[in-house]
This record gives C-alpha cells, sequence and structure tokens, in this order.
C-alpha cells in the first residue's frame, strides 16, 4: 500500500499543507484559555431564584460571589426591588439570600446568601480592556447552572438607555462583546482570561447585544457604599452618550482627541431642562473634562444632588454654556 493511499496519512499530509496543524494549536490555546476560565468561575457564579418561586412576580438571574462572608454581586434589575430568595451553586448547595442594596443607575446590586459560599472571584479591572479582546461569560441562563459563552469585547465606553414601561434610565459605561447572553445571565461574570471578573452581564438594552457593567473605581466605591450603606445617593442627568473625536482644531485647542456625543437626552431629566440636546458633544462637566461615560459617572454622587452644574458641549461648530442640577435618583430597590 502506498503512503499517500492511508486515509489518516493522507488527512495529515493535507492538514500540514493547508496549515491545519497551526489552526490546531490556536484553537488547543483557545480552548484552553476558556475551560480554564469556566473552571475556575463556574462554583463561584450562583443561580438567583428571586422572590417566590410560586408567585407571579418571581424571576431568575445570576450572581458572583466577591467576597468571602457571602456578598453576591448581581444586577439591579434581576432583584427589581425583592427583598431575597435563593442561590443555587454549582455544587448542588442552595441557600437563602436577603438583598443588602441595589443601585439603578449602574444596574448594580448586592446580595447575602445566608449560608456557607464557595471562594470569592477575583474582581479585575475593566479600564484595561482593549476592543478585540478575548472574553468569557459565565451564567446561569434559563436556569441552566455553569453556561460558558466566549467572545471579544466589540466596544467599551458604551453609554445606553434601559426601558421599562415608560420609566427610563441609563446605564452608563457598559461594555458591549459578541459573547451570547441569554435571559438568566444577567447579574453572571464577564471575565478576562485570567479568569478576573471584569464586568457583570446585563441584558437590560436588549437588541440582541452582549452588554456587561465594568468593574472599575466607580463601580468598587458603588459596590462598597451597598455593602457598608444599603444604598448609594447617586444624581442623574439622564445623559446617553458614546465617544467621539472632536474636530481637529478644537482637538488641538483643548488639547485632547475626544468628547462625548449625546446619543439621547431622556425627555423631561435635568439634562433636557438645562437645553441640551442629542448630537451635542459633551467637552467639561463640573469644569473637568470628559470623553468617557465613566468621567460622568463619577461625578454623579451625593455631593452633586440639587447642586448648579456647568456643563460645555459642541454645537454645531460653537462652544455652548448651559447650567444643570441634578436631581436624586429614585426607586433604588
Amino acid at each position: 500500500m502506498s503512503e499517500t493511499s492511508d486515509p489518516a496519512a493522507r488527512r495529515h499530509g493535507d492538514g500540514d499543507r493547508h496549515g491545519e496543524g497551526d489552526s490546531d494549536g490556536v484553537l488547543d490555546a483557545y480552548s484552553d484559555v476558556v475551560t480554564r476560565v469556566a473552571a475556575e468561575l463556574t462554583p463561584r457564579v450562583a443561580a438567583l431564584r428571586v422572590g417566590d418561586p410560586n408567585s407571579r412576580g418571581s424571576g431568575t438571574g445570576s450572581g458572583v460571589v466577591f467576597t468571602e462572608d457571602g456578598y453576591v454581586l448581581t444586577n439591579a434589575h434581576v432583584v427589581a426591588g425583592r427583598r431575597g430568595g435563593t442561590a443555587a451553586f454549582a455544587d448542588g448547595t442552595s441557600a437563602p439570600f436577603r438583598l443588602i442594596g441595589a443601585d439603578p443607575l449602574s444596574d448594580l446590586a448586592v446580595v447575602r446568601v445566608d449560608g456557607p459560599t464557595p471562594p470569592p472571584a477575583t474582581l479585575g479591572e475593566a479600564s484595561t480592556l482593549r476592543v478585540g479582546q478575548l472574553v468569557v461569560a459565565v451564567g446561569t441562563p434559563l436556569g441552566l447552572a455553569g453556561t460558558v459563552t466566549a467572545g471579544v469585547v466589540s466596544a467599551l465606553g458604551r453609554s445606553l438607555p434601559a426601558r421599562s414601561g415608560s420609566a427610563v434610565r441609563v446605564v452608563e459605561d457598559v461594555i458591549q462583546t459578541d459573547a451570547a447572553l441569554n435571559p438568566g445571565n444577567s447579574g453572571g461574570a464577564l471575565a478576562d482570561a485570567r479568569a478576573r471578573v471584569v464586568g457583570i452581564n446585563t441584558a437590560v438594552a436588549g437588541a440582541g447585544l452582549g452588554l456587561a457593567v465594568p468593574v472599575n473605581d466607580t463601580t468598587r466605591r458603588i459596590i462598597g457604599t451597598l455593602v457598608k450603606e444599603g444604598r448609594v445617593r447617586r444624581a442623574f442627568l439622564g445623559l446617553v452618550s458614546t465617544p467621539a473625536p472632536l474636530p481637529p482644531p478644537l482637538a488641538e485647542r483643548l488639547g485632547r482627541p475626544d468628547g462625548l456625543r449625546l446619543v439621547e437626552v431622556v425627555p423631561g431629566s435635568p439634562a433636557a431642562r438645562a437645553g441640551l440636546f442629542a448630537g451635542d458633544v459633551l467637552l467639561t462637566v463640573g469644569g473637568e473634562p470628559v470623553s468617557t461615560a465613566q468621567s460622568v459617572q463619577r461625578l454623579m454622587f451625593a455631593e452633586a444632588i440639587g447642586r448648579d452644574l456647568p456643563i460645555t458641549v459642541w454645537r454645531r461648530g460653537a462652544l455652548v454654556d448651559v447650567i444643570a442640577r441634578p436631581v436624586e435618583l429614585t426607586g433604588q430597590g
């Protein structure tokens, strides 16, 4: 029998000619990262059953253990004003949990499990993410514990509206990814290749987008305040924005390349009353330059409520100054 008559040998030879060996190597490296992240995080992600399972008001979601003493991070819209429920883990254990606090503006909530929990996940830093970077989503969609999907960071610094009936709020500075998310993934972990949690998955915007609330300096402050005080007093402007390049002459004048283009101004909000419009480009808020949603969000804490906030925008080739007075965000779960 000739050497090439062996089907296995022919396949091996064809693979060499077409680079299949290299593809297998890349695939193996990709698979290795995803499986390692899955093994690390799956035990630390809980399936949350919120409210009374026999009630029409019950719901499901995911949560990430982030302290040794049973604190779990999830989405505010997952708990949706409910005071507790049941957390189930991949090892088959379950225990009741109670709501510690929720912050709708960031769509983050903290609950505490009244029973043993797995060791905590490691919180990372979303500010180090880059578009195109591999990320892994771990959650419990449709009640299926330990479900893992993977993809890349599609965009950073998004600011998107979340609607529930006629109510509108804005989730700031979200991470957009093409990792598939399904109902029940909300509140689960978005992790980097080292299994560090860089985001909390959320599906509030719909439209088939994979979105996650970033873990960064601002959200760490929110999480810490929820743990200590049970709520975060947040100022609300009502802006939906996205980073946008500035015209070269303006960029040179200001010494920076980007501002924040307003995609939407929530009707009736402080921003609308101040005279801001979709299409305006935010340059400064409170005298500070802004170029990311986080740079606005970090100003929106208790000290800004009810105070005049000077804002400068670029509108139709001219600088425009307005004064907005943020109000307190209400309905914090």
